[in-house]
């Protein structure tokens, strides 16, 4: 059983550096593009099920790979990007001066909540971890999620359980690109990260040398 967390294609606030958050903002063209040439891609795993963030972006990735596998895309708004309160639709350079302090400790991997009257990390992970755990059946083949940057990051800290002020040694994924974690005799393992390609199989790991 494997999840792969997919990220949105890009948006123009991305290009702008504009902390999207809960602003419903659709893919551009570069965006469009990259959601397709991913689902090519991942539509070679055969996967079994396909949910996504309700906000468009997500929307519009998922239904790239939908149209190609021919699988229903289950909405769970439960895996939307952070709520960043006061900090959306601002860039990275206008928060860090208006709300400097606190947007760098957030940025460095702190729970207070986002701009003030946004959601905290924990809050973050735990809905979308709720919402995967909805569909994460064991022996069901790989499942697809269709979520955000930042929610992304929540989801593999917590489910590989690492402190959350490690959280931040994950890198961010690209736009479109996915990272894949599977399950293990001893737990869930990241085997993919920030990917865009079809896991290989691992040969000669430390079980098997």
């Amino acid at each position: 059983m494997r999840i792969v967390l997919w990220r949105h294609g890009q948006t123009d606030w991305n290009i702008e550096s504009r902390f999207q958050g809960h602003s419903d903002i659709p893919l551009n063209a570069v965006g469009q593009y990259q959601a397709a040439h991913a689902a090519k891609i991942l539509a070679g795993m055969n996967p079994t099920k396909i949910i996504a963030s309700d906000l468009i972006r997500a929307q519009q990735t998922a239904q790239s790979l939908a149209d190609l596998t021919d699988l229903a895309i289950v909405t769970e708004p439960g895996l939307r990007e952070t709520n960043g309160g006061h900090w959306e639709g601002k860039t990275w350079a206008e928060n860090s001066a208006a709300d400097g302090e606190a947007f760098t400790k957030w940025i460095k991997g702190g729970d207070e909540p986002a701009g003030t009257i946004g959601e905290r990390r924990s809050e973050v992970a735990a809905r979308a971890l709720a919402a995967i755990e909805k569909h994460h059946v064991d022996g069901e083949g790989d499942l697809i999620v269709v979520t955000h940057g930042g929610a992304a990051r929540c989801i593999l800290g917590k489910i590989l359980d690492l402190p959350m002020g490690h959280w931040a040694v994950l890198g961010g994924l690209s736009n479109a690109c996915w990272s894949v974690i599977e399950m293990t005799r001893t737990g869930w393992s990241l085997v993919e990260h920030n990917a865009g390609s079809i896991p290989e199989p691992l040969f000669g790991n430390e079980s098997s040398n």
